[in-house]
């Protein structure tokens, strides 16, 4: 024998998913206002001086700290060119020094003849003594004269030579911190281009990272729509979630462009006759890492 339902109750079930069918193609069916896909504030990490890379520790899909030290280059030329720099010093300092020690002894010298000079001029004008001791004590006090100009010009090219020195030094240091990779910015690794051991050079690109705590999405909107967006506002970003459902986020729009620009191919948008579209960036909050680069989503304007 066979039980039959009643009637109403196999209504009532079909009618039911009838409408859940009805609300989930309304849904899908819901046009957009914009499409676009995530994409992250990339930094691109490069050496800042050359040598051999000694150690490297990023790796793809690491998570940095700001101001951790993650890379390492060998030293040893660096620090030898200083230590030869610093000997030069030292040595410049030390004929500081003797210049310093001759210039008192020639100064004390010019004294003398100025003193002795004035004795006979004033013998001379008493006819006291002779012209020949007159003209000899003028030459003296000259020639001391001339001992002490250039002892002090040389201390000003020893005091010269140690500042250019002392420029050397602290660009040689400079180079020295700049040895220690530290990250710039906290983030994930996206991508690795150098490997412990190889040879480095200035502005060669070691490392790619970009923070995913909050991501970027880029989408085009029509010169119609372009009236409507205005920065800060807050929009509904939708992304695909399991069976065919979309996932509501938050977002603010951070940028418009300013200029016009063709459709881009990968893009659709509201009004597919339209050639000219502006790009746009809405910023959306990503704390659970659910959103990804690359990742395409459609935005809708909120209510007032």
């Amino acid at each position: 024998m066979s039980v039959l339902m009643p009637p109403h109750r196999v209504l009532t079930g079909a009618a039911l998913a009838a409408s859940l069918s009805l609300l989930a193609s309304c849904t899908k069916a819901t046009p957009a206002d914009a499409y676009g896909n995530f994409e992250a504030e990339e930094v691109v990490v490069a050496a800042e001086t050359a040598g051999q890379l000694q150690s490297f520790a990023p790796t793809e899909g690491q998570t940095l700290s700001v101001r951790e030290v993650v890379a390492q280059l060998d030293t040893i030329q660096i620090a030898l060119e200083r230590q030869q720099l610093a000997a030069q010093r030292a040595s410049l300092v030390a004929h500081r020094g003797e210049v310093q020690e001759q210039l008192r002894t020639v100064e004390t010298q010019h004294a003398i003849a100025q003193r002795t000079r004035a004795r006979i001029d004033l013998l001379f004008a008493k006819q006291a003594a002779t012209a020949q001791q007159r003209d000899q004590t003028e030459r003296d006090e000259r020639a001391s004269m001339g001992q002490v100009t250039a002892s002090r010009l040389s201390i000003t090219r020893v005091a010269a030579d140690i500042a250019a020195i002392d420029a050397r030094l602290a660009a040689v240091s400079d180079r020295l911190r700049r040895t220690s990779i530290a990250n710039p910015v906290g983030g994930t690794v996206l991508a690795t281009y150098a490997r412990a051991g190889e040879m480095i050079q200035p502005g060669q690109p070691l490392y790619r990272i970009a923070s995913l705590d909050t991501l970027t999405l880029r989408a085009y909107v029509t010169g119609a729509q372009l009236p409507t967006v205005k920065l800060g506002q807050a929009v509904d970003v939708h992304i695909e979630g399991s069976a065919d459902s979309l996932q509501r986020w938050r977002g603010t729009v951070s940028w418009v462009s300013a200029r016009a620009e063709f459709t881009p191919t990968p893009v659709q948008t509201r009004e597919a006759r339209s050639d000219l579209v502006y790009a746009i960036k809405v910023r959306v909050a990503n704390p659970q890492g659910v959103l990804k680069i690359g990742m395409p989503a459609d935005i809708t304007w909120q209510a007032p």
